[in-house]
């Protein structure tokens, strides 16, 4: 009796935050730290975007998948966890790429906070200027 367990993995990083995805043979499930998905993003946009992969490859209801996600606030996790299912997608079935990639999908979002300078209220913006 030599049932395979077949995993699919991808990771997705943006702004401070990572997601480990793991994709596997289902019916659509999506659970984000042991919670649903729209427990765990309560906004709706956000699910939305993060589900693209899936709608776009029309693979959301064939895998459940399983994520972790550390760091960032829930946008930045959105986009981890959207860049990590569209990695996973692609080892899933590599044709994918030629949906997945016109789309931007498979690109690594590279923005990240700028950090404060000394001498400066924040980042760029300056103290106000007083001239007397």
């Amino acid at each position: 009796m030599s049932t395979e367990f077949v995993q699919y993995y991808g990771t997705g990083r943006r702004k401070s935050a990572t997601a480990r995805v793991f994709l596997r043979p289902g019916t659509g499930q999506v659970m984000v730290n042991n919670l649903p998905l729209a427990e765990y993003f309560p906004r709706a946009t956000l699910v939305m975007d993060l589900r693209r992969p899936l709608d776009i490859t029309e693979s959301g209801e064939q895998f459940d998948a399983y994520i972790t996600v550390k760091g960032g606030g829930k946008s930045g996790q959105a986009g981890a966890v959207r860049l990590g299912l569209s990695r996973a997608l692609l080892q899933v079935n590599p044709d994918h790429r030629s949906a997945l990639k016109p789309l931007g999908l498979l690109t690594r979002d590279a923005r990240k906070v700028e950090r404060k300078k000394y001498g400066r209220a924040g980042a760029r913006r300056r103290f106000q200027f007083s001239k007397r």
